[in-house]
């Protein structure tokens, strides 16, 4: 009987031990890649629709590019984008992130709460049906749209939602780049990546400036409300009859929508171990056209990273003089000024204007529909030289990057970088 009694102790002991490792397997396999069944729970509780795994990005080519690192060829970095639209949007955030692909950076694609679920899924099926994205697994199409007033501190919330997604979801990226449905690259990302390699990664490109002039009054003083924060349908600020002083305990500064910003410094506004990032978020929620300040002001009045500012923001804009609340629609005629720039980036466009061809096919070599060749590309330039790749790290840069380095040197100029700094 005690001889039964201690085989079944121990039938019993042997059985709850493994019991103990598969529910410990299964909770340590929870942390690293899902199943398609948890990718489907995840679809419908977070209303994300992706493609990425929760540990995308680990892929053995990282070992290439480290390799190359150690024979003195620089790093290669890594962009993560926020491709931003409204509704009616979706045809050119698809043509755009065609344009900026590759499978070494990051895409958060967001259609706006005005923008209708159709036209979401819509997009988000797109990304889907793209191999190369299914291999790689960087691009995702947020579900759970914001509401964003053009005009109100819904943008910026919007943008900073965008980050912490990026910040969970993908851990090596280098820097931030955003991007709306009218803007456009004007070089390959093989370029920009073989340029950017060479540089120091905590540079924070942005255009700013303490001297707000104008907008002290049209901007600082007044106080706005924007009822995005509270209602679900789009609709314009309103202005409160009081005014309110320029602050004494942080300095304003003000500049372009458009920024290229570090992840550290990123971390910095979303985590905030300094209280600065959430004293000016609340700040700005008053403030017209938040966007043009916010980020300029935390990265101005912070010591770590003031002495970061590049000022410049890497895009190519025309605007009206006086100027107008938009940058004019950029078209053939402003072509020849574009490319001379060395920016990678321009805006606006109206939608299909004719100029895009032209920059697709004398810039981007991209055909029609599909993403920008690059090094990773290995079919034969014709239709779709992408539809077959190879190593994400295989950048081969054309001539159109000695533009760009021009314009980076001149940017890092004795004359220019320090002396614009926070200025």
């Amino acid at each position: 009987m005690k001889r039964a009694r201690s085989q079944w102790l121990m039938i019993l002991t042997a059985t709850s031990l493994l019991f103990l490792f598969l529910l410990l397997t299964l909770t340590l396999a929870g942390h690293g890649k899902y199943s398609p069944s948890a990718a489907a729970d995840f679809y419908y509780e977070q209303r994300e629709l992706t493609t990425l795994d929760r540990n995308f990005g680990d892929t053995t080519e990282d070992t290439d590019n480290e390799n190359s690192h150690g024979l003195g060829i620089p790093k290669l970095p890594r962009f993560a984008y926020l491709i931003s639209g409204s509704k009616g949007d979706g045809p050119q955030l698809r043509r755009l992130l065609q344009a900026v692909y590759h499978p070494r950076n990051y895409y958060l694609l967001h259609l706006d709460l005005e923008a209708s679920d159709a036209e979401r899924l819509e997009l988000a099926k797109y990304v889907k049906s793209e191999s190369a994205i299914r291999e790689f697994r960087n691009a995702m199409v947020i579900g759970n749209a914001d509401l964003v007033t053009a005009k109100g501190p819904t943008m910026t919330a919007a943008t900073l939602h965008a980050i912490a997604i990026l910040l969970k979801r993908a851990k090596d990226w280098n820097w931030f780049i955003n991007l709306g449905a009218s803007d456009y690259p004007l070089m390959s990302q093989d370029d920009l990546l073989h340029i950017f390699s060479f540089l120091p990664r905590d540079l924070n490109f942005l255009e700013h400036t303490s001297n707000i002039g104008w907008k002290e009054n049209q901007r600082a003083r007044p106080i706005i409300i924007d009822p995005g924060l509270y209602h679900s349908k789009k609709s314009g600020v309103f202005w409160a009859k009081e005014r309110r002083s320029i602050p004494a305990s942080f300095k304003l500064y003000m500049g372009s929508t458009w920024v290229v910003l570090t992840k550290s410094f990123l971390e910095f506004c979303v985590w905030g171990w300094d209280n600065l990032p959430r004293t000016l978020l609340m700040y700005y929620t008053n403030f017209l056209s938040s966007p043009e300040g916010y980020f300029h002001t935390v990265v101005c009045n912070h010591k770590d990273y003031q002495n970061t500012t590049v000022n410049h923001n890497l895009h190519y804009i025309r605007w009206d003089s006086p100027p107008k609340a938009n940058p004019i629609n950029l078209t053939l005629e402003h072509y020849n000024d574009m490319v001379q720039s060395g920016a990678p980036f321009a805006g606006t466009f109206s939608r299909d204007d004719p100029v895009l061809n032209k920059i697709d096919k004398e810039l981007l070599r991209r055909p029609s529909g599909h993403f920008t060749p690059g090094g990773w590309c290995l079919g034969n330039f014709g239709k779709n030289p992408c539809l077959v790749y190879g190593n994400s790290n295989a950048v081969k840069p054309t001539v159109v990057s000695k533009r760009l380095e021009k314009l980076i040197v001149k940017l890092l100029d004795s004359e220019n970088f320090r002396p614009k700094q926070c200025k």
